[in-house]
């Protein structure tokens, strides 16, 4: 299964409740903080509801 790396670019703060817990789950709690996690379709759906608040790259 291929991993991507997703790093918080931009703070949860003045967003929704649902944005701010979907960024706990994937495991960002402050600024600048990386995860590297597996790309199953639960984390791509997490992430595409915060995609403007993360950055994702592609790990080989």
């Amino acid at each position: 299964m291929m991993k991507i790396k997703i790093t918080q670019i931009k703070s949860g703060i003045d967003r929704s409740e649902r944005q701010k817990q979907t960024l706990i789950a994937l495991g960002l709690k402050k600024l600048n903080a990386t995860k590297e996690v597996e790309a199953t379709p639960q984390i791509l759906g997490m992430v595409n509801k915060v995609s403007h608040l993360v950055k994702v790259e592609e790990i080989a």
